[in-house]
């Protein structure tokens, strides 16, 4: 296993409960960031489905509102100087709203009158059922069109949330979760491998006791066989198998401390 197919940390227990932790968040991660793109598409889809129908709507709304001008221009004759001299400020502002879903602000846009219609009056002289016909047309084009710009709006930003969200998911699955069970696996067949080695260490330093027993053991009946001989033999002879005992002894004692 390559160094770049898993995070470079020292094999050790503490490590590997630590990569387990991480295994563990990177899962849970994944999973809120799967059901959060889950929740995005369904929004996705039910502001498309609305896209397509507003402007299949305002198709009709733009033609009626359009023949509604021209037959403001038909009984009125020119109204655009009616227009201008009723101008003072905009009477249909744009308010704006914020929608979270799913951790993501979506702004929302609503049209609404300010004030009273300065062309209530206008058209008195002529025409004016048809003016009133025409405003009525023209703010509910309005509405749908702000309507619209909101949708498209809120379109664009989930189409980008929801391809960095799915980046994001992707990266998890197949780079940062896998990347940490390499890891993880490393950990674990490096301490397998420590264990046996200390496994074989112990049962070296056991068999090498055992060696050095049996050796003393053998040592000390040869003595012992030579000190029964010396019953028979001169005092001055026994004196020296009796000095060499007890330093074979002293010398048992010592290697027993030491090894033992």
């Amino acid at each position: 296993m390559s160094g770049k197919d898993r995070l470079p940390i020292f094999p050790s227990r503490g490590a590997q409960m630590l990569m387990k932790a991480r295994l563990a968040g990177a899962q849970k991660g994944h999973g809120l960031l799967k059901k959060k793109a889950d929740a995005l598409q369904m929004r996705f889809r039910l502001i498309l489905g609305k896209i397509i129908e507003t402007k299949t709507l305002m198709g009709d709304v733009m033609k009626e509102a359009a023949f509604s001008l021209a037959e403001a221009k038909f009984t009125s004759g020119d109204i655009n100087q009616v227009v201008l001299q009723n101008v003072t400020k905009a009477q249909i502002k744009i308010r704006t709203k914020k929608d979270n879903v799913a951790g993501v602000t979506l702004p929302v846009f609503e049209s609404y009158q300010d004030g009273s219609d300065t062309y209530e009056l206008a058209g008195l002289a002529r025409g004016g059922q048809q003016l009133a016909k025409l405003n009525k047309n023209y703010q509910s084009a309005v509405k749908l069109l702000v309507e619209l710009a909101s949708l498209q709006t809120s379109f664009v930003t989930l189409d980008e949330v929801i391809k960095i969200t799915n980046r994001r998911v992707n990266a998890i699955e197949h780079v940062i979760i896998p990347r940490i069970d390499r890891t993880l696996a490393y950990i674990i067949s490096e301490l397998d491998e420590l264990e046996r080695e200390e496994f074989y260490r112990l049962k070296k330093i056991q068999d090498k006791k055992r060696e050095a027993r049996i050796k003393a053991d053998a040592k000390k009946a040869e003595w012992c066989s030579r000190a029964s001989m010396c019953a028979s033999r001169p005092i001055s002879w026994m004196r020296a198998m009796t000095t060499c005992c007890s330093k074979y002894y002293l010398g048992c004692v010592n290697f027993q401390q030491y090894y033992c």
